[in-house]
């Protein structure tokens, strides 16, 4: 966030296993980088508004970003979305689109697929581990939600 004075920020996978951090006391609001479950929780109480005109720009760089990242077998990539201090502005940038889609991630998921679909008992779960489309469409359809328009 260059030359920004973050007062909140947010690492959103748009999914919400294992993405809920405690906020520390001891940790200096401005250095703790939250997940997306606080987001949501905080949602409740103070909900990241935008305009329409910018959600639409938001979402169609969203789109484009995270298609050519698709084409590229990119996955678990984030976006860091980061509230000024003063002016209140949304400040957002996709992060961490370094890793790809290649066999392991493959076996993982497969082995996630199977342990989380209830054959083995429990419920049955989403794999958090996707191939890059369906990672893509989670993540889109999830920063959608993220980011309601101002109401009337």
């Amino acid at each position: 966030f260059f030359n920004k004075d973050i007062q909140k920020s947010y690492d959103l996978k748009g999914s919400v296993s294992n993405r809920l951090t405690t906020e520390g006391k001891n940790v200096a609001a401005t250095a703790q980088v939250l997940l997306d479950e606080n987001l949501l929780q905080g949602a409740c109480e103070s909900p990241l508004y935008v305009n329409a005109s910018d959600k639409d720009l938001l979402m169609e760089a969203i789109n484009r970003d995270t298609a050519f990242l698709s084409m590229q077998y990119m996955m678990d990539y984030s976006l860091l979305a980061g509230v000024c201090r003063n002016t209140g502005e949304l400040v957002v940038g996709i992060i961490d689109y370094i890793r790809t889609f290649t066999w392991d991630k493959k076996l993982e998921m497969m082995i996630k697929s199977v342990r989380s679909n209830g054959v083995f008992g429990g419920a049955v779960k989403t794999p958090t581990v996707q191939n890059p489309e369906l990672y893509r469409k989670r993540f889109v359809d999830a920063m959608t939600n993220y980011f309601p328009l101002v109401p009337d």
